[in-house]
């Protein structure tokens, strides 16, 4: 029995042995790689459809083949609509809210510090876990210290629109100083070095003021619609090869950024890339009688987004699905895994990134200031209401018809047909419900 019982000790401390070898092993193992992506947010500043590769509206187009691998390698979205000026988008980003909600409705307005930011938001909701910097165009407050004071990390870049490209006022946290640089590479300068000195899973917002006006010219190697003479006389006279340079330059940046990480940020990182309006009249293609940017048609607010990167398995792909540029709020939440994917009046669409029957919105609306009164509209799969702030309704047929034209409610119009009448009153319920 002695023998027995010698072996069933040796064999015990065997076992013992091998296992806690394992437990030792599993804890002297590399740590984790990261789980949580980096989110890559690229605003580009008036560019709407008719000048983005991809899009068939427009009959010319710059040469962008950064934007045209990201669409390649991912998904491109058709129907999203962002507000017709810049600072009612970003502040629609930045709260999840519509602008009537938050009071920003047109450039130059100051969005108070008491809405919770998408920073403060990934602050509260992951503990922390994301570095975040807003490097590039903020036009959201003249105050120089109001990105920080929404709860921003690291803010670089204007605090709103500039009058040069090449001598204009940097904004560091608060602290102000002239750059000569030009400003697309400074602004990518700032934003490789930001990432670089990252340490744990970022969301950055870089906010290009490219390609909005001053039409100035930007390096040579940095485009390729030639050699262009500088003077505000040429460039007036024919303004668009200067917006198409600006277009060039943003996307040889763009490339440069993504270049710059190592092949596991690329692999870890989700880009999401948008215009923040429609394009400027004055370099507007197929959209006529100044219903560009500005303005709540289709020119004004239908604007390109592609996302790419981790977690996006539907290469080369195209939806139709209707999106508000508010969403991303939500999608930037949800891809940082806060358990939400409906916050205020934002509702991610992370999902329809590898799934195609993804649930989609039925409606979306936005609103657009004109001289201090609201345009507002709203559409759904196929056909748009717009209410101006006279009382005057326009109403469009966008499956047979997307540049708007003509508007079925004209007197000489025939009466509206019964299924016409059905979705136009299902446009204005919903409208009604949505700014009650």
């Amino acid at each position: 029995m002695n023998r027995y019982l010698f072996l069933i000790v040796i064999i015990t401390l065997f076992v013992s042995c091998s296992s806690n070898t394992e437990e030792v092993s599993e804890e002297t193992n590399t740590p984790e790689p990261q789980t949580k992506p980096n989110i890559l947010l690229v605003i580009a500043d008036d560019f709407g459809l008719d000048a983005c590769p991809g899009y068939s509206l427009g009959s010319t187009k710059p040469n962008m083949p950064v934007l045209q691998g990201l669409m390649n390698s991912g998904l491109k979205f058709n129907n999203v609509w962002s507000s017709p000026t810049c600072s009612p988008t970003r502040a629609g980003i930045l709260t999840g809210k519509y602008g009537f909600r938050t009071g920003i409705t047109s450039p130059g307005s100051s969005l108070s510090t008491t809405e919770t930011s998408i920073q403060s938001y990934l602050d509260s909701n992951t503990g922390s876990a994301y570095g975040h910097a807003v490097i590039g165009k903020w036009h959201l407050s003249s105050n120089n210290a109001h990105p920080n004071n929404m709860g921003v990390d690291y803010f670089a870049g204007s605090i709103s629109n500039v009058s040069s490209y090449t001598n204009w006022t940097l904004n560091v946290n608060g602290s102000t100083s002239n750059s000569t640089e030009y400003m697309t590479s400074k602004l990518t300068d700032l934003a490789i070095d930001w990432i670089d000195d990252q340490t744990k899973p970022w969301f950055l917002w870089l906010a290009y003021t490219a390609p909005h006006s001053p039409f100035h010219l930007p390096p040579n190697n940095l485009h390729s619609q030639g050699s262009l003479p500088s003077d505000d006389a040429s460039i007036s006279a024919n303004p668009m090869p200067y917006y198409f340079a600006a277009l060039e330059a943003l996307d040889t940046e763009m490339g440069r950024l993504i270049d710059s990480m190592t092949q596991e940020e690329k692999d870890n990182t989700v880009i999401i890339f948008i215009g923040d309006n429609g394009t400027p009249n004055q370099v507007a293609q197929d959209y006529t009688n100044r219903r560009a940017k500005g303005t709540v048609y289709q020119g004004g607010v239908n604007v390109p987004m592609i996302v790419s990167g981790n977690g996006v398995t539907r290469a080369n792909a195209s939806e139709d699905a209707l999106i508000n540029t508010l969403d991303i709020f939500a999608t930037v939440a949800d891809l940082a895994e806060t358990g939400n994917a409906e916050i205020n009046d934002s509702k991610s669409f992370k999902e329809l990134f590898s799934n195609t029957n993804a649930t989609k919105k039925d409606y979306i609306f936005t609103e657009g200031d004109d001289g201090g009164n609201l345009d507002v509209t709203i559409r759904d799969d196929s056909h748009k209401y717009i209410l101006f702030w006279d009382g005057s309704e326009a109403f469009y047929d966008l499956s047979n018809n997307p540049l708007e034209s003509p508007n079925l409610l004209n007197a000489n119009q025939l009466p509206l047909s019964d299924a016409n009448s059905a979705i136009k009153d299902a446009l204005t319920s919903e409208l009604q419900s949505i700014t009650n």
